[in-house]
C-alpha cells in the first residue's frame, strides 16, 4: 500500500522545445564542443567538471540553479534526454551521460579519445 501521494495520477509535462529555453539550448549545443548543464552545488556535477579539466579541455557550463529560467531549462534537457537530472553532459552535440557516466568514460580511456 503506497501513499496518498503515489496514488496521484501522474502530470504529463508538455515541454515546449521551441521555446527561448529551448533555443538557448540548442544554441549552446551547436556553438560549443562541450557543454555540461550544471547545478553549482552539485557534487555529480562537480565530478563531470574535473574530468574535462584534467584533459585540459575547455567546457561550457551553464549552472541552471543560477538562472530564473533554470527549471524550464532542465524541463527541454528532460525531453531531449529522457531525464531532468544533472549534470546532463554533451560532446559535439551529443549527450553522453552525467558524472559518473562521465567519470567512468574519462578511468577507461574513451573520454579522451573525443579530444586527440
Amino acid at each position: 500500500m503506497g501513499s496518498v501521494i503515489s496514488q496521484l495520477p501522474k502530470t504529463t509535462e508538455i515541454v515546449d522545445m521551441n521555446s527561448p529555453q529551448a533555443e538557448m539550448v540548442k544554441s549552446a549545443l551547436q556553438n560549443h564542443k562541450v557543454v555540461i548543464f550544471s547545478k553549482s552545488y552539485c557534487p555529480f556535477c562537480t565530478m563531470a567538471k574535473e574530468q574535462f579539466r584534467k584533459l585540459d579541455v575547455p567546457i561550457h557550463v551553464i549552472e541552471l540553479d543560477q538562472r530564473d529560467d533554470g527549471d524550464e531549462i532542465q524541463s527541454v534537457l528532460g525531453e531531449m534526454t529522457g531525464s531532468r537530472t544533472v549534470p546532463r553532459c554533451f560532446i559535439n552535440g551529443n549527450f553522453i551521460g552525467g558524472g559518473t557516466d562521465v567519470k567512468k568514460m574519462y578511468d577507461q580511456g574513451t573520454l579522451q579519445k573525443y579530444f586527440t
